[in-house]
């Protein structure tokens, strides 16, 4: 899940899609309504040798610049096929391109909360995911899947990590690798917060969505989301009040500081100091690469503490997959593209291996397919802005951490106008975690779910 206007290497939100094609060998595609209400399905790989072309759709920015030298390896592996990568404001115009059926891409990047409420719209990939299933994040799986089919390309994957300053740790006599818990981040905050007792070590998201985001970063690690498979909703549940509860005690106990992900406050409690644990997503490492100056180099990334002992010990924070429209001219070149991005060699490495666009490799995500996290061939280089750290190998680690999940309702980034607000009242001191659940279940049900 992710929205446009949240930066992630300055939205680190790539895009990709395509268009026209002869000589697709045995890939079908069966037509819509053939059998009543069953989706419009591809099967098969057209051959090496499958002339015609394609138009992609993808943002603008650094990834568009990735992809746009990963789509040249494609295009040496496939002479005969021409891909027309366009830029485009996708959260503006896909949706309604795929209603309307007009002037529609062959494929596009979209992201993972957007795909459920456009299934109709989309082809279903099961079986062409098939035979990478056994091999491909589990949960990346589950928010591409609607009534058991795949409608979404699985691209990357977004642990979950905990961020903090090595040395303001050591002053502290906190080893990061005890903190095994949330219990256990609460007291190193604590331990923090004795050394300067302006600090509020840990980070609080203060923009509702990316704070609601984060709270299901964090019932992900426990199995859990704000909808189940089938769309029920189930925020009143153990799982969101051991949360919002653990929440309430980094506010009471002044361990918190409440500010906008990397905006001017934000930046500046986490070079002074008052920030030094950061619970978040692996996209988080821009900060230090990029915006982060005199503390450069004194950041590192470790699991994020569990629930309970023993318990996941990371989640999924965002992700974004490629989606062929059910009305595309030639859905089969966009999945031998997208096939050749996600799951084969050299497609994966071209996207996040070293490039001129970042030298280092692509290091803000990971791929969903497991073949590509192999922790003794890491696709980027450790980091200098974290020290040197190895990010590759915490970060896969962390991948294969990540519980299954449930498809992302249609409705959810509209719900961030009852949980996501509320959860910030929380974090000011003026809701309850019950009052921020019953308020927002009552409202998310009859203004979203049931409408739905």
């Amino acid at each position: 899940m992710s929205r446009p206007s949240v930066p992630r290497r300055s939205v680190l939100r790539g895009a990709v899609g395509f268009g026209a094609a002869a000589g697709l060998g045995s890939l079908t595609a069966c037509a819509p309504g053939a059998t009543g209400s069953e989706p419009r399905k591809l099967t098969g790989t057209p051959s090496a040798s499958v002339k015609g072309e394609i138009t992609i759709w993808n943002r603008s920015g650094d990834l568009f610049k990735v992809f746009d030298a990963a789509i040249d390896e494609f295009r040496k592996a496939h002479p005969n096929v021409k891909v027309n990568h366009q830029a485009v404001d996708i959260d503006a115009k896909l949706a309604n391109t795929l209603i309307t059926g007009a002037d529609l891409p062959d494929g596009s990047f979209w992201d993972d909360a957007k795909i459920g409420g456009q299934a109709e719209h989309l082809y279903d990939l099961t079986d062409l995911i098939e035979p990478y299933r056994k091999d491909t994040s589990p949960y990346k799986l589950s928010v591409n899947t609607v009534d058991g089919r795949i409608y979404g390309v699985p691209w990357d994957l977004d642990p979950g990590l905990l961020w903090y300053r090595v040395d303001l740790l050591e002053d502290a006599g906190v080893d990061p690798e005890g903190i095994a818990t949330y219990d256990d981040l609460l007291d190193a905050a604590r331990a923090l917060k004795e050394k300067n007792h302006k600090a509020g070590p840990i980070h609080l998201e203060k923009d509702p969505f990316l704070g609601q985001l984060w709270l299901e970063m964090l019932a992900n690690q426990q199995g859990t989301s704000l909808a189940d498979a089938d769309g029920k909703l189930r925020l009143d549940s153990k799982e969101y009040r051991t949360i919002l509860n653990w929440v309430r005690t980094a506010v009471h106990d002044g361990l918190a500081t409440h500010a906008d992900y990397l905006k001017q406050g934000d930046l500046a409690a986490l070079e002074d100091g008052r920030q030094a644990l950061v619970p978040w997503a692996v996209w988080w490492s821009f900060a230090p690469q990029q915006l982060l100056k005199k503390t450069r180099g004194k950041w590192r990334a470790t699991q994020l503490p569990a629930w309970t002992p023993g318990g996941a010990r990371s989640g999924a924070m965002g992700g974004s997959s490629f989606i062929i429209p059910a009305k595309a001219k030639n859905p089969e070149l966009a999945w031998l593209l997208y096939e050749f991005l996600c799951f084969k060699q050299p497609g994966y490495s071209a996207v996040y291996g070293p490039s001129s666009v970042y030298p280092g490799g692509l290091n803000t995500s990971v791929p969903s397919y497991t073949p590509a996290r192999k922790a003794d061939a890491p696709l980027f280089d450790p980091v200098a802005a974290l020290g040197g750290q190895d990010l590759w190998k915490v970060t896969v680690d962390a991948a294969a951490a990540i519980p299954a999940a449930a498809p992302i309702p249609s409705w959810w980034a509209k719900s961030v106008d009852y949980l996501g607000n509320n959860v910030q009242r929380l974090m000011e001191g003026d809701m309850t975690p019950d009052d921020v659940i019953d308020d927002s279940a009552r409202k998310i049900q009859r203004n979203l779910v049931d409408r739905a």
